[in-house]
C-alpha cells in the first residue's frame, strides 16, 4: 500500500487526474489480464459466493477488468444487475444476460458505456443486492473510496442506506490504487473490502 496521502495531495480533483493518467498508460491487454486475476480473487470472497444477487458494472477502457467476473458470477447462477446511466447521473438497473446482450451507449459529455439491454428494473432494484461492486479510483486504509466524481454511486449508497439495506460493498482496483488516505467528505461511505490482483483487504465496519 502506498504511504502517501494520495498521488496529488489532499485535493480530490488532483488525485483523480493523476490516477486516471496512470490508467491511461495501460494497454487494454494489461487491463484484461488484470481482470482475470481480479475475478479469481473476487470469486473467493464469501460475500460473493453466498450472494443471490450482485450489483456490478461493466469495465471500460483501462479500468480494472470486470468482464471475467461478470461471466463467472452468471455461470455460477448468481443474478447480476448492471447499471444504466440516467440523464441526471442516477442509475437504473437491469439483469446481465451475457456479453452479447450489452449495448454500447453514448451519453452526452460522458464516456461511452456498455449497458445491459434487458428491461430496466428501476433505481430501487439495487436494494435487492447481497453485494455491490463499486467502481473507484482509489481506496485508503480506512476503506474510504475515491470515485470519479460523477456522484452516481453516492446516490446508490444513499439509496441503500435509506432502504436499510446492508450489502457487502467491494471495490476492484489495481495494486497501486490502495493508498494511505484519500480526502473524505460527510456523504462518503467506507467499503467492506478491496480486491486487487495481489489479494483482498478487508476493513472493519
Amino acid at each position: 500500500m502506498s504511504t502517501a496521502v494520495g498521488p496529488g495531495g489532499t485535493d480530490k480533483a488532483g488525485i483523480r487526474r493523476e490516477l486516471l493518467a496512470a490508467r491511461r498508460q495501460l494497454t487494454p491487454d494489461q487491463a484484461s489480464a488484470t481482470g482475470h486475476s481480479l475475478a479469481r480473487r473476487a470469486l473467493e470472497l464469501p460475500e460473493l459466493a453466498g450472494a443471490g444477487t450482485v450489483a456490478a458494472y461493466v469495465s471500460v477502457g483501462t479500468e480494472p477488468g470486470t468482464r471475467s467476473l461478470l461471466d463467472a458470477l452468471r455461470e455460477r447462477g448468481t443474478r447480476v444487475l448492471l447499471p444504466l446511466l440516467l440523464p441526471d447521473n442516477d442509475l437504473d438497473w437491469a439483469v446481465y444476460e451475457g456479453a452479447g446482450r450489452l449495448m454500447n451507449v453514448g451519453h452526452p459529455g460522458k464516456m461511452r458505456l456498455l449497458e445491459p439491454s434487458a428491461t430496466p428494473l428501476g433505481p430501487q432494484a439495487v436494494v435487492e443486492a447481497d453485494a455491490v461492486l463499486l467502481p473507484g479510483l482509489a481506496v485508503d486504509g480506512r476503506g474510504m473510496r475515491l470515485g470519479r466524481g460523477g456522484g452516481s454511486y453516492d446516490r446508490v449508497l444513499a439509496r441503500l442506506e435509506r432502504a436499510g439495506a446492508h450489502p457487502a460493498l467491494v471495490v476492484l482496483l489495481y495494486d497501486h490504487e490502495v493508498v494511505a488516505r484519500v480526502p473524505q467528505e460527510p456523504h462518503d461511505h467506507p467499503v467492506h473490502a478491496v480486491v486487487t490482483p495481489s489479494g483482498v483487504r478487508r476493513f472493519a465496519p
